[in-house]
């Protein structure tokens, strides 16, 4: 029995032995190298995490910014996509004047953003401050319209004429 014990015994160890040189070139071949590529990839995992930290705050901040500016500005960007309908100007703003012309003038060098019209009015009042409410009306009005200098007033009894051209922003839609 004591040799077979012996055998049991060495079979054991040789088993034994080879199990762990196996596990020991596993881990130097496999593991060690693996573990090595991890900690990088890890590393640069953490670093490529904060600039996306970095980039999402940004983009955070850039946006409330825009929303903030979207909100200010919720007139102006309606009134950028309101096509202008000069029938509807020279209704809106009849009863500012007695006779309100708008006329179109064809340029060759505009870029097509834009069309210029030459508006004629003449009001019933003494003084130009109806003109200048029309000009704040403008303002408030659904379009972009940029009053062109010089405006020129024409005393003519006891009324005033003016004459002006404006820019009016053409709708891209």
């Amino acid at each position: 029995m004591s040799q077979r014990t012996n055998h049991r015994t060495l079979y054991l160890v040789l088993i034994s032995l080879f199990l762990f040189t196996g596990i020991v070139v596993f881990s130097v071949l496999f593991l060690i190298p693996k573990g090595k590529e991890y900690r990088t990839l890890r590393l640069e995992s953490k670093k490529e995490q904060q600039m996306i930290g970095r980039a999402q705050a940004e983009y955070d901040r850039v946006n409330e910014k825009l929303e903030k500016i979207k909100s200010e500005n919720a007139h102006t960007i309606t009134a950028f996509r309101t096509a202008f309908d000069p029938k509807k100007f020279t209704k809106n703003n009849d009863q500012d004047f007695e006779n309100l012309y708008l006329t179109e003038i064809e340029m060759a060098d505009h870029n097509g953003s834009f069309k210029v019209y030459e508006v004629n009015a003449t009001t019933k009042i003494t003084s130009p401050q109806v003109f200048y409410q029309f000009l704040e009306k403008i303002n408030k009005s659904d379009w972009i319209i940029a009053v062109n200098f010089p405006i020129y007033f024409e005393r003519d009894e006891d009324r005033i004429k003016s004459s002006f051209t404006m820019k009016v922003h053409r709708s891209a839609i």
